[in-house]
């Protein structure tokens, strides 16, 4: 199995981040049983001690297929594991958001209102907060995640939402800025996705099939070269245009 672990040099004021197992040596491949829908996911977290308590809670469930170092690259979903959003875990959340094929979730103890921004510029695609990461939520976020799905708690969210109406406010409505990239259509879908709510609940609510939901959002991100609709929500708060 794989995990990514960060050691934190407080003289150096930054972290480094290793890959040993949960007993902290060097580790190959674990066998596995085989794709059968399972998502593969790589762990990456800032202490031993972190690190174990998430192999601990994943390794045993059969939806979820832990990878070695070598596999990290391919993995569906990356789950960062930290205290707080720091300098350390921001230069790590670029560094993962160069690959565009793996997911990348956080779990984090404290999550300042500030770092909410941070977080959708690294592409991260779904928060929980580690006192919250029980096994079934962690597989939830992890399987949420790989179907292309965004996770938040619900004050995020509305943070979220706040910033966003607020940036509408005070940045965009006094400079008469209405331009706009999206189509009606578009920017509702993007709109539905910042909610929180899933391609199926998107489709009930604008009476759309969920394949056209799927074709719009697509259109949208590639268009617009985004990565992920968490991607996506940044780039439409930060241009207005939901």
């Amino acid at each position: 199995m794989t995990t990514t672990t960060g050691t934190k040099n407080s003289a150096a004021g930054r972290a480094q981040y290793r890959r040993p197992d949960a007993s902290g040596r060097r580790a190959a491949a674990a066998p596995t049983s085989g794709p059968g829908g399972r998502v593969s996911v790589a762990v990456y977290a800032e202490d031993l001690i972190l690190q174990t308590g998430m192999i601990h809670q994943l390794r045993v469930r059969p939806e979820i297929e832990l990878l070695s170092e070598a596999e990290a690259d391919r993995a569906d979903v990356s789950l960062v594991v930290v205290d707080m959003v720091d300098d350390p875990t921001v230069q790590l959340l670029h560094r993962l958001q160069r690959n565009t094929s793996t997911r990348t979730g956080l779990v984090v103890g404290f999550f300042e209102s500030g770092a909410l921004q941070t977080m959708i510029e690294c592409g991260v695609a779904a928060v929980l907060r580690r006192g919250e990461a029980d096994q079934d939520r962690l597989v939830h976020l992890v399987k949420a995640m790989a179907k292309g799905e965004g996770v938040l708690p619900g004050d995020l969210l509305g943070k979220l939402l706040d910033h966003v109406s607020s940036l509408q406010r005070t940045v965009l409505d006094p400079r008469g800025l209405t331009l706009s990239t999206l189509t009606a259509r578009e920017a509702e879908m993007i709109r539905l996705v910042s909610e929180g709510y899933d391609t199926a609940e998107i489709a009930q609510k604008t009476s759309y099939s969920e394949r056209t939901v799927k074709n719009v959002l697509h259109e949208v991100a590639t268009r617009l070269e985004l990565r992920n609709r968490a991607h996506a929500v940044g780039y439409a708060m930060r241009h207005g245009l939901i």
